[in-house]
């Protein structure tokens, strides 16, 4: 909904506006609609029509469905916040650090992905990492040398994803990666047998080591989405 002027602003209990939300749905401090997010989509879908009206690109009802999943989560009403080793969690989340946990400990394989100095995204499979954080922080092992490190050098923005097929459970986290080449951090996570890797072994200058920090996520299991904040 555009904003575009006060009379669209929806209002507080006393009266003043609130520019985060619409009059149709927030007023006198309070929302209009007790709903949940796809019930929300779902009542929009039906105004495609006004929606094209005032946009050069046409949408048909399915492709505008499709792009309120993707922006619907973002908002401020329906953003989820998982706190990482606190004690709320917000409905929805309740299993997922847990899960998250099992998928990265389980997995043999985690798809991790950069951005090329063309701006697209670069996926690599790569082995899981070899310790974390709680869901926050992940090492991973890899080569100095290798195009990878070379683009997060560049730009660290990345994501990391977690997928048990099987299960029909994933995790996509999103956050920065981290190029480290100290000492401290190589022995951290060094294994007996990477030789095979780095002959060279734990000094071995194509031997390094990925941190990745996530900052927000989506998580898919039963078929449903949610997305969250960390």
């Amino acid at each position: 909904m555009p904003l575009m002027n006060k009379e669209l602003f929806g209002t507080e209990i006393d009266g003043t506006t609130n520019e985060d939300y619409c009059i149709f749905c927030y007023k006198d401090g309070a929302f209009l609609q007790d709903c949940t997010m796809e019930e929300m989509i779902e009542h929009c879908a039906q105004f495609v029509g006004e929606f094209n009206k005032g946009s050069e690109t046409k949408l048909s009802q399915e492709e505008y469905i499709g792009q309120m999943k993707i922006y619907f989560p973002k908002l401020k009403r329906w953003r989820k916040t998982l706190e990482v080793g606190g004690e709320f969690v917000a409905p929805g989340l309740e299993n997922v650090q847990t899960i998250i946990a099992q998928l990265c400990d389980n997995l043999p394989i985690t798809y991790i992905c950069s951005v090329d100095d063309e701006g697209y995204p670069a996926t690599k499979a790569m082995l899981s990492p070899r310790k974390r954080e709680g869901v926050k922080v992940f090492y991973f092992t890899t080569n100095t040398f290798s195009l990878r490190v070379a683009q997060y050098k560049t730009n660290p923005k990345a994501s990391i994803y977690f997928c048990d097929e099987k299960g029909f459970q994933a995790v996509m986290l999103r956050g920065t990666m981290q190029v480290l080449t100290d000492a401290e951090s190589k022995e951290m996570i060094w294994r007996d047998g990477d030789t095979q890797y780095y002959p060279g072994g734990v000094t071995d200058p194509n031997y390094c080591v990925l941190k990745f920090t996530a900052t927000d996520g989506r998580f898919y299991s039963d078929f449903y989405p949610r997305s969250f904040v960390l």
